[in-house]
C-alpha cells in the first residue's frame, strides 16, 4: 500500500485545526469532496480512524490527536529545511490570515505590511478588522493582533511595538467651560464621551497612580463604539474622551485637544502578534514572525 503523501497530511492537519471540512477546503483551495477523499484515503492507508464526523461537527479521535501532535514538529522542520534549500530569497507562496482590531491593523499597514509584501510578493495577506475578540483558530485565522492585556492565555505572543498609553483628552473650548479634572473622581461632574465595547457593555475608564488602580463608570450623554469618532467628538468640544494616545497625537499637536489627568494615565502593554502555541506554523506566518522580531 502506498505511503501517505505530504498533501494528504496537510489535508488532515487543515481539517483537524479548522474542525470543519468546509473551512479547511476554503483554506486549501480544494473542493470538500476532494478534501474528504484525501482524509479518508489517509485513514485507509494508516488503518485507523482519525476523525469523528457528524453532519454538524468534526472532532479528532485519540489516534488523530496523537498523529497531529507528532506531525507539527516534523512538518515544521521539513518546511525549514526546504526553505533553506531554496535560499533565503526563494519564493514564498500561500496565504496569511490575521485578525485584529481596527487600530491594530492600521499599525500593521503602517509599519509591517509594506515591507512584508515587498519581500514576499507571492503571499496573499488577508487582514480582518473586528472589534470583538474572536477565537482565531476556530475562525480560520493564522494569527491575531491585540493589546497585551486582552490576549488569550494559551497563545504565543510577540510584542509589536512600545507600550501603549490611554489618555483623557478634551478640547480647549470645553476646558474653558468646565474646569479640568484633577483626579478621576472629578469626572463625575463632567460630560464624558463613553465607549461601547463589542460585547455591548460600556467601557469603564481605567486609571492608576502609585499602585492605586481605579475603574470609573463615567457619566455622559454620548456613547460611541469607534475610537477615531471618540477622538473627533472630543476635538469638537462634546466632552472628555479616553483614547489610545496615537489616536489623539495629531489633534494634540494642532492644539485641538489637551490632555487631562496625565498623572493617572501610565503606559500599559502595547500591541502583540499572537498565535497558537501547539499548532504547526505555516511558512507565511513564520516569515511574518521573523519580520516582527527583526524590527
Amino acid at each position: 500500500m502506498a505511503s501517505p503523501t505530504l498533501a494528504d497530511l496537510r489535508a488532515f492537519i487543515a481539517v483537524a485545526e479548522q474542525r470543519s471540512f468546509r473551512r479547511a477546503a476554503d483554506l486549501l483551495g480544494l473542493s470538500r469532496s476532494a478534501l474528504s477523499h484525501a482524509v479518508s484515503g489517509l485513514e485507509a492507508r494508516l488503518g485507523v480512524q482519525l476523525l469523528h464526523r457528524t453532519t454538524r461537527s468534526v472532532a479528532l479521535t485519540e489516534a488523530g490527536e496523537r498523529l497531529l501532535a507528532q506531525l507539527y514538529p516534523l512538518l515544521g522542520e521539513l518546511e525549514r529545511v526546504l526553505h533553506q534549500a531554496g535560499g533565503d530569497g526563494g519564493p514564498l507562496r500561500g496565504r496569511l490570515r490575521i485578525n485584529g482590531s481596527e487600530g491594530a491593523l492600521r499599525y500593521l499597514l503602517q509599519h509591517l505590511v509594506p515591507a512584508f509584501m515587498a519581500r514576499y510578493p507571492g503571499v496573499e495577506l488577508d487582514l480582518a478588522a473586528e472589534g470583538r475578540l474572536v477565537d482565531i483558530v476556530a475562525q480560520g485565522f493564522d494569527a491575531g493582533v491585540r493589546l497585551g492585556e486582552a490576549l488569550p492565555k494559551d497563545m504565543v505572543a510577540i510584542p509589536l511595538g512600545p507600550e501603549l498609553r490611554f489618555i483623557a483628552v478634551a478640547a480647549p473650548a470645553y476646558l474653558r467651560a468646565y474646569p479640568a479634572p484633577r483626579v478621576p473622581d472629578d469626572l463625575a461632574g463632567h460630560r464624558c464621551i463613553r465607549q461601547r465595547l463589542p460585547s455591548g457593555k460600556r467601557y469603564r475608564w481605567e486609571f492608576s497612580q502609585h499602585g492605586q488602580a481605579l475603574a470609573v463608570d463615567v457619566p455622559g450623554g454620548l456613547t460611541l463604539d469607534n475610537t477615531q469618532l471618540m477622538t473627533e467628538a472630543a476635538a469638537a468640544g462634546l466632552g472628555i474622551a479616553y483614547v489610545p494616545q496615537p489616536y489623539a497625537e495629531a489633534a494634540l499637536a494642532r492644539g485641538q485637544l489637551q490632555q487631562v489627568l496625565a498623572d493617572w494615565c501610565p503606559p500599559g502593554p502595547g500591541l502583540h502578534l499572537y498565535f497558537p502555541a501547539q499548532r504547526h506554523m505555516p511558512a507565511p506566518l513564520r516569515a511574518f514572525v521573523d519580520l516582527v522580531k527583526g524590527l
